[in-house]
Order: C-alpha cells, then structure tokens, then sequence
C-alpha cells in the first residue's frame, strides 16, 4: 500500500523583526564626527541602557527612582580603552528654546553630574561641526570639575584644559621612551596641538 506524504508544516517565525536602521540618520552622523575625534582614545558604544551604567541602592525602598530610568538609553557612551570606565556620556536633545529644557534631558544631566561623569548635550542636526563638539565635550567637563570635586576620588577624574589651545584634554600613556607606562594628559586636538599636563 503506497504511503501518502504527509504536507509539511511551516514553521511560524518568531514575532520579532530587526530595526532598521539602528541608528538614526542625526546618530550616525554623531557618530562618525565622535569615532574620528576620539576613536582612538575611547571605546564609543551607541544606545547604552542606563541601568547598565547605574545600579540603584536598596532597589526594594527606592522603586521610584528606578522606574526614573527603566528603559532609559544615553545616545553614546565614551568609555576608557583599557578598562571601559564611562568617561563621557552624550545625548542628543532638542534645541533648548528660552532656557526651557525637557524634563527627561535635565534628570540625565543630574543622573551624570552626580556620578562625577561628563554628559554632554549636542543639539539634534543632519551635520556636526567637530569644533563645536570638541567646545561642548570641554564645557561639560569643566562642569564637572567645579560641582563634583567633593566626589572626585583620582587625579584621573579631573580633566585639564590644554595649556597651549585651552581645549580639553584626554588621559593617554607613554608608549615608549623613559616614561613608559606612565598616564599623562594630552590635548584632545593632538598631534595639531602638542599641549602635555604631567601627572605627578
């Protein structure tokens, strides 16, 4: 008796589809000023959830504050070559009209400044000019260094401006020579500036 084939049953895909693009046409280009700026000085990782930078303390009591970040993303993340500590955050806002910010861009701004990390807020556009993001990084981390000096742990916490240029400085080491393995400050603007700070 022949045997009758059996129809084969499709398998149902999963209801999930991939986003696309994942990053917006205005992060993208962030992204491209950001990685040829400070590539090759931080690791730059995009759309980073909050809650995997900041842990809350007695989550049970504190509720409130964690739904304050629940699905919550910084834009871009800068974080230290060597050991991935945040070193800079970056959001992309709205253009702030009479000094009205959005609620959501001032708690991050806080949430940041409160651990002694650098956020900087780059108005949303189609191009970035690199001097203009090279004066915001320098803005916020001047910011930092006058209202969380009660939390700075380091001298590494603390960023300089370039004695030369005035611009912001970033931590490197010596790769070779006498000094090397030793942390020094370098001009954000290296090697056009050759502006050097010696950590003691």
């Amino acid at each position: 008796m022949p045997m009758t084939k059996q129809p084969q049953v499709e398998k149902q895909r999963l209801p999930y589809r991939l986003r696309e693009p994942f990053l917006s046409s205005k992060e993208l280009a962030l992204f491209r000023v950001l990685n040829e700026l400070m590539g090759d000085r931080f690791v730059i990782c995009p759309k980073v959830a909050v809650n995997d930078v900041f842990y809350i303390l007695r989550p049970n009591e504190n509720v409130h504050f964690y739904n304050k970040i629940f699905r919550k993303h910084v834009d871009f993340l800068l974080c230290d070559l060597q050991t991935f500590k945040p070193s800079f955050g970056v959001e992309i806002v709205k253009p702030i009209v009479k000094d009205n910010a959005r609620e959501a861009d001032l708690f991050m701004l806080e949430l940041f400044t409160d651990a002694g990390i650098p956020l900087v807020h780059i108005s949303s556009s189609e191009a970035y000019e690199a001097r203009d993001i090279v004066t915001l990084f320098q803005l916020a981390a001047t910011k930092i260094g006058g209202t969380a000096a009660a939390r700075v742990d380091k001298v590494g916490d603390t960023v300089p401006n370039c004695p030369e240029c005035g611009k912001m400085m970033v931590l490197r080491i010596y790769r070779s020579g006498e000094f090397t393995g030793r942390t020094y400050y370098g001009c954000m603007d290296s090697p056009k500036c050759s502006g050097v700070v010696s950590i003691d």
